[in-house]
């Protein structure tokens, strides 16, 4: 597929980019190299490949719940500048 001057700026445009003149000649030439390697890449024959989203198996990488004990509360509220030996106490920003 050849790619002209107005298709790259017709991309340009949809991707939002202003492209200078002399970048125009060179992002055609890439264009036309991206499109001949996806003419490759359409002739092979994958008619007995399954599909598939991903290279590696997929499961679920969420590790499960496990009820755990946190930090000690005295210890995170040590450095504040007041405290109430519940939380942090911080000036009135909403009247």
């Amino acid at each position: 597929m050849k790619i002209t001057e107005e298709m790259v700026d017709y991309i340009s445009q949809l991707s939002r980019l202003r492209l200078p003149p002399e970048e125009k000649t060179a992002m055609t030439a890439e264009l036309e190299t991206i499109v001949a390697y996806m003419d490759v890449l359409n002739r092979l024959d994958t008619s007995g490949i399954e599909p598939l989203s991903h290279v590696f198996p997929v499961k679920n990488v969420m590790r499960p719940d496990e009820v755990v004990p946190s930090c000690d509360r005295a210890a995170l509220l040590a450095g504040a500048p007041v405290a109430d030996g519940e939380a942090f106490l911080v000036p009135k920003a909403v009247e």
